[in-house]
């Protein structure tokens, strides 16, 4: 692959990052992101929510603040009604209002299936933006969510899933990342991602090999949604859970003693997940406070940065 020469990018495809990264001034660079899903729900405004709150994300994960957005939809014109349409891109611009970010225009092709999701710019202080790497040895990591959404809309297809579990994780993944990244902006973050389509143990991973870690994750100290364990022990999984542990089973580890079907959880695909949070162990339980504090009552301690050894990923 080609390498960029631009020194003025500071961040771009060459690595595993949640956005770009490219330097305009001595105290400003613009971060820019796209990212597009299909409908993980029927309701077309609830999916136009769920769309921009999970292209959204991107930008807070590099602690950058999202400016404009532009459209990117692919729809059945054929098969859907406008009203369709409309529906969706009135529930993106839900979000992309209570981002305090516009949206500028887009762009919409026909296709079979629909899809929907945001080209982001977003702005950051050249030294101040977050990567998903750096993070140090002896790091504490804060997980802003709770996992297992994509086990429950799969199991939702089969009407397993009670009506207050499948609220609870819409309600979960509509809610914006920006609160959480404005709370930990107060904080030296050594490093940041959002938890999407790897799972929780392939973001994790991410940071581990970036960083030159091994990421310990605490089992039982994982925020779970509602449902979701029980839907893995009932036999459903999804589409990528295979392929996501594939791509961690030669580096990972596992000393914590729980049945595969619990083990699923960890590389349960994610749309916008929480933040993957990594700073110093005397910092973390102030981070946590202020997040808890600020409403985001499900953060929890998920794991520890130690020195890199046989695995990158141990599950304790």
């Amino acid at each position: 692959m080609p390498k960029n020469i631009d020194p003025n990018l500071l961040v771009g495809f060459e690595t595993s990052d949640d956005a770009g990264v490219y330097r305009l001034s001595d105290d400003t660079a613009l971060v820019l992101t796209a990212d597009f899903i299909t409908p993980p729900v029927d309701d077309p405004y609830i999916f136009g929510q769920i769309g921009a709150a999970n292209s959204l994300s991107d930008i807070y994960a590099m602690g950058a603040k999202p400016v404009t957005c532009l459209n990117l939809i692919g729809f059945p014109s054929g098969q859907l009604g406008p009203e369709v349409l409309h529906g969706i891109v009135e529930g993106a611009l839900s979000k992309i209002t209570e981002a305090g970010a516009v949206l500028a225009g887009g762009h919409t092709t026909d296709d079979e299936e629909p899809k929907f999701g945001l080209s982001v710019t977003g702005t950051v202080h050249p030294d101040r933006y977050w990567r998903n790497t750096g993070a140090q040895e002896g790091d504490v990591l804060i997980l802003t969510k709770p996992i297992g959404s994509g086990v429950l809309f799969n199991a939702n297809l089969k009407n397993w899933v009670s009506d207050n579990a499948m609220k609870a994780c819409v309600d979960t993944i509509t809610r914006l990342n920006r609160t959480a990244a404005e709370i930990a902006s107060g904080f030296d973050i050594h490093a940041a991602t959002d938890i999407t389509g790897f799972g929780l143990a392939g973001h994790a991973l991410e940071m581990a090999q970036g960083s030159g870690v091994s990421i310990h994750i605490h089992t039982s100290g994982v925020p779970i949604m509602a449902e979701a364990l029980n839907m893995y022990k009932k036999g459903m999984t999804t589409g990528v859970n295979s392929t996501n542990k594939q791509l961690i089973e030669h580096v990972t580890r596992f000393e914590a003693d729980l049945p595969d079907w619990h083990r699923e959880i960890f590389v349960d695909p994610q749309t916008s997940g929480g933040l993957l949070l990594a700073l110093s162990e005397d910092k973390a339980p102030g981070l946590l406070s202020a997040l808890q504090d600020g409403g985001i009552a499900e953060a929890r301690i998920v794991a520890n940065a130690n020195p890199r050894g046989d695995s990158d990923l141990v599950f304790i």
